[in-house]
């Protein structure tokens, strides 16, 4: 990248971009967008390389999809956040069992009916499930699995069974 204000800055490998730099990335980008190709981006904006033009656009549109997905992320956990504050309220409110229309009671108690209560925990447990998910919370670790020589025979053995059967 020959760009002397897009280089990295530190040992982090991280790119500081400059103000300048930020807004030629993003006429590239807008051209680009009107269907010009890099090389002309490159020429007009001073690039040194049809490469560099390629990359500044490909910044603003990670730019882009990042903030996007950051604001939509931001919103889902807000709606989440009141489904289980509603979720919540179900279940600290008191309930009665009512049958045909009148209120259940032994000994003049009336009859706690736990079904609400259960059906709030069970949503409770699905918006926390969707804000793990949403947090990436449930990712799948890597792992790094070795095959030694022997194995590796055994299982191109069995691979070689299976494909004459």
């Amino acid at each position: 990248m020959d760009d002397p204000q897009a280089r990295p800055h530190g040992g982090d490998g991280q790119f500081v971009r400059s103000l300048t730099t930020a807004e030629r990335d993003a006429r590239a980008a807008e051209l680009r967008s009107k269907g010009w190709t890099y090389p002309r981006i490159a020429a007009e904006l001073g690039f040194n390389h049809r490469a560099d033009a390629y990359n500044a656009v490909k910044r603003v549109l990670k730019e882009t999809v990042r903030e996007a997905g950051e604001d939509v992320r931001a919103l889902e956990l807000e709606r989440l956040d009141r489904l289980e504050a509603a979720a919540n309220e179900v279940l600290e409110r008191e309930h009665v069992t009512v049958s045909n229309g009148r209120v259940v009671s032994l000994n003049e108690t009336p009859l706690p009916d736990d079904g609400p209560v259960l059906a709030a925990i069970d949503r409770l447990l699905k918006i926390q499930e969707r804000r793990a998910r949403l947090l990436g919370l449930d990712a799948p670790t890597k792992a790094a699995i070795t095959i030694t020589p022997e194995r590796a025979a055994a299982i191109e053995a069995l691979a070689d069974e299976l494909g004459e059967q």
